[in-house]
C-alpha cells in the first residue's frame, strides 16, 4: 500500500472518531486534544532533541493553554498559557545543571506550544461558539481532508509546476488549486441554507482552510527538513506520528477561528 493510500485508510478509520468527539465537545474534546497535543509535542521535542528544548516546560505550557481555552473559553486565557510556558521555561532552564543554548532552548520549547496547544485551543475555542461550533469545526475537519486528497490526485495527475520544491518537492500549485477548490465546495454545501455564514463567507472559509492547510503541511515539511528527519514519529506504525497527521489543522484550525470571528 502506497504511503497516500496508508494516509487515507487512517484519516477515513480516525475523521469518525474525531467528529464524534467534536460532536460531544465539552471535556471530551478537551480531553483527546489534550492527549493528543502532548503526543504531538513530544514528537517535536524528540526530533529536535539536539537543540535541547526544556521538554517539561513545553508540557506544561500546552496544559495550560488548552485548559485556558477550555476555562476561559476566550483568546485572553489561551494566550495566557502560552506565555507561562516562556516563564516556565526559564525557570526550568535556571535550575538546570545542563547549559544549552538558551535562545534555542526556549525558541523551540516556545514553538511547540504556540504551535500545537495554539493550533489545538483554537478549534475547541471555534466548537464552543453557541449553536453554530460544532457545524464549523465539522466543516473545517471535512475541508482539511477533501483538501489534502484533491490535491494529491489532481497534482499527481497533472501536476507541472512545483509549489515549493526545497520544502515538499511532491506539492504543485495544479493540486494547490484542486484542492482548495475542494475545500471550498465543502464549507459551500456545509454551510449552505443554515443562516449563519453567508454563501461567499462559506466559501470564503473553504477558501482559508485550503490556503492555512497547504501552509501547516509545509511548515511541518520545513521544521523536518531542517532537523533531518522525514517523520515526527511512529505512533501510526508506517504512516508517520501524530504530528505528521495534524500539522494542516494547526493552521487550519487558527485560520478559521479569526475568520470567523471577523465575519460573526
Amino acid at each position: 500500500m502506497s504511503a497516500f493510500w496508508s494516509r487515507i485508510v487512517v484519516a477515513l478509520v480516525l475523521l469518525p472518531a474525531v467528529l464524534g468527539i467534536v460532536w460531544l465537545g465539552g471535556w471530551w474534546l478537551t480531553s483527546v486534544a489534550l492527549v493528543g497535543g502532548l503526543m504531538a509535542l513530544h514528537e517535536l521535542y524528540v526530533m529536535g532533541r539536539g537543540l535541547r528544548p526544556i521538554v517539561l516546560g513545553g508540557f506544561v505550557g500546552l496544559v495550560l493553554t488548552l485548559l485556558g481555552a477550555q476555562l476561559g473559553g476566550d483568546v485572553t486565557w489561551m494566550l495566557g498559557g502560552m506565555l507561562a510556558t516562556v516563564l516556565v521555561a526559564f525557570v526550568l532552564y535556571g535550575v538546570s545543571d545542563a547549559r544549552p543554548s538558551a535562545t534555542a532552548s526556549i525558541s523551540l520549547t516556545l514553538l511547540g506550544v504556540v504551535w500545537v496547544g495554539g493550533g489545538l485551543g483554537c478549534l475547541m475555542l471555534l466548537r464552543a461558539i453557541p449553536d453554530d461550533g460544532r457545524l464549523v469545526v465539522f466543516t473545517v475537519l471535512i475541508a482539511v481532508f477533501a483538501d489534502d486528497t484533491a490535491a494529491y490526485f489532481v497534482g499527481r495527475t497533472i501536476g507541472r509546476h512545483k509549489m515549493a520544491p526545497r520544502i515538499s518537492p511532491g506539492k504543485s500549485w495544479e493540486g494547490f488549486v484542486g484542492g482548495t477548490i475542494a475545500a471550498m465546495a465543502v464549507a459551500f454545501f456545509a454551510m449552505y441554507d443554515q443562516g449563519y455564514l453567508t454563501d461567499l463567507e462559506a466559501l470564503a472559509l473553504g477558501a482559508t482552510v485550503a490556503f492555512s492547510s497547504t501552509l501547516g503541511d509545509l511548515f511541518e515539511s520545513a521544521i523536518k527538513r531542517d532537523l533531518g528527519v522525514k517523520d515526527s514519529g511512529r505512533v501510526l506504525a508506517g504512516h508517520g506520528g501524530m504530528l505528521d497527521r495534524i500539522d494542516s489543522i494547526l493552521w487550519a484550525g487558527p485560520a478559521a477561528f479569526y475568520l470567523v470571528l471577523a465575519l460573526t
